[in-house]
């Protein structure tokens, strides 16, 4: 309820003093002469709009009279409208309670402090009102580190925003602000921070879709802000199937998708991401069918498909052992030659590796589509294992890319045109309806292939600019083309 703000406390760059947050607020309320009674007064004094409705605030309290309360004496408080003094504020269902003598009003002094106000309502207090519109409640967090990225009038009070922020949030321990570096990002999307509260421990636990990571933040990127597009991408994946995750980093695509049977040949440049995902891969139980590798992005694309066809001419296959109910195991013991009984052999399922890679992931938003050129001639020579020779489609690529924000087709058009000049290939947004997956393939008149682009808006990450995933089969006029 509006009703119930804060105090102003203007402090500035000083410390955070919480006392000052403590504020009486002057009620009424309605003694209930019979606990019995509580539940009863409780519904028909909410259905009339008489008593108290606001967030994280239980209207049954003890009666405010010391004594009476010790007695197990309650009270309902009342909404802010009703006064003790002015009876032409009582309703019907007030009026009546105490007619029957079941209540009496009396005042009641609502004491909130600190532990009460949310994040935003203690800085509301703190900031100067002009600071009001933006306050940085936002944020990324890696298991108990949370990433605030503040702007430049936020920075006197960073301490302040950071120990509110580790009050109001029980899981967070560390807070850290991103420190530019005159705009330039790591190769490998690292960035450098200044510590604002708690201990500068990196070493972080996360769980996301079902799989455990854990990492030095300070050294691989992470961002909870895409749980939900790594499972987006993770459930248009089939188990059987083999992705590609050129840019995998500590594995929030490969590992979920591990877990789904899916095959993965999952690569990061950074070699502190390749530990952490060879981590997550033997923590997750999913060496069968996640292969780590540390490369650059544009060798290993060919590379991948290359080994793909080899793992699978060779039989390479995911082995995995059949649980076999305990009473069923019982009744399948036999008897050796020797007398003494034996187990069953255990069963095992083989899932072949496929001969070629259903899904390319490139989540390297920032320059990703400047790798695909280096899809020219991916299957270059094996033309007999695609449609129409057999059932099987050519890969769909899943590149990510900031854009422009806006809700009209700028962003669709302005991802496509990016795509036609790195691709060699005529680009065009999918109409309603359309799913780029079942798309045939085209080539126009004057020879350049044409390929539909799904562009999904994966969120903003700027005021002008936003972070999409554009989706497309790779046209035949690309995939057969000569190697460079």
């Amino acid at each position: 309820m509006t009703i119930f703000r804060p105090p102003i406390v203007r402090s500035g760059t000083a410390a955070l003093n919480r006392a000052l947050f403590s504020k009486t607020f002057n009620l009424a309320a309605a003694a209930v002469h019979d606990n019995k009674t509580i539940s009863h007064y409780r519904k028909a004094l909410q259905a009339a709009d008489e008593i108290l409705q606001a967030d994280r605030i239980s209207p049954v309290r003890p009666h405010p009279d010391l004594s009476l309360a010790a007695q197990g004496r309650k009270c309902l408080l009342l909404n802010p409208k009703i006064k003790v003094e002015a009876p032409d504020t009582w309703g019907s269902v007030l009026k009546d309670g105490i007619e029957k003598k079941d209540l009496s009003i009396l005042p009641y002094e609502l004491k909130l402090d600190y532990d009460y106000w949310e994040f935003r309502d203690v800085l509301a207090s703190i900031l100067p009102e002009e600071l009001h519109d933006e306050i940085p409640s936002g944020f990324n967090t890696a298991g108990h580190v949370a990433h605030l990225n503040l702007r430049a009038p936020y920075i006197p009070y960073k301490h302040i925003i950071a120990q509110v922020l580790l009050d109001k949030n029980p899981v967070i321990r560390t807070v850290i602000n991103k420190v530019d570096n005159v705009g330039a990002e790591s190769e490998f999307r690292t960035f450098q921070y200044e510590l604002l509260a708690g201990p500068d421990d990196m070493h972080v636990q996360v769980n996301e879709n079902h799989c455990t990571f854990e990492f030095d933040y300070s050294k691989v990127y992470w961002n909870s802000k895409l749980e939900h597009e790594h499972r987006r991408l993770v459930n248009i994946f089939q188990p059987g199937q083999v992705v590609c995750d050129v840019m995998a980093g500590i594995g929030p695509f490969a590992v979920p998708a591990g877990k789904n049977r899916v095959f993965v040949w999952a690569n990061d440049k950074n070699p502190e991401s390749y530990k952490y995902l060879v981590d997550a891969i033997k923590k997750n139980k999913v060496s069968e069918f996640v292969r780590p590798f540390c490369e650059d992005g544009r060798d290993f694309i060919c590379r991948a498909a290359d080994e793909v066809l080899e793992a699978s001419r060779k039989g390479e296959c995911a082995v995995l052992p059949i649980k076999v109910p305990r009473s069923q195991q019982q009744r399948s013991r036999s008897k050796s030659p020797t007398g003494r009984k034996q187990p069953p052999k255990p069963k095992e399922e083989r899932i072949p590796i496929p001969s070629t890679i259903s899904h390319f992931v490139m989540n390297l938003p920032a320059s990703a589509i400047d790798f695909l050129p280096s899809y020219r001639g991916l299957y270059h020579g094996h033309e007999d294992l695609f449609h129409p020779a057999t059932s099987t489609r050519l890969p769909m690529i899943h590149v990510h890319c900031f854009g422009p924000k806006a809700d009209d087709e700028t962003p669709a058009l302005d991802v496509c045109e990016r795509i036609s000049l790195t691709l060699g290939v005529r680009a065009r947004p999918a109409k309603e309806g359309e799913d780029p997956a079942e798309a045939e393939d085209r080539v126009g008149e004057d020879g350049v292939p044409e390929v539909v682009v799904g562009v999904h808006l994966v969120r903003a990450v700027a005021p002008a600019k936003s972070m999409y995933c554009a989706s497309f089969r790779l046209p035949a006029k690309v995939a057969f083309a000569t190697r460079a």
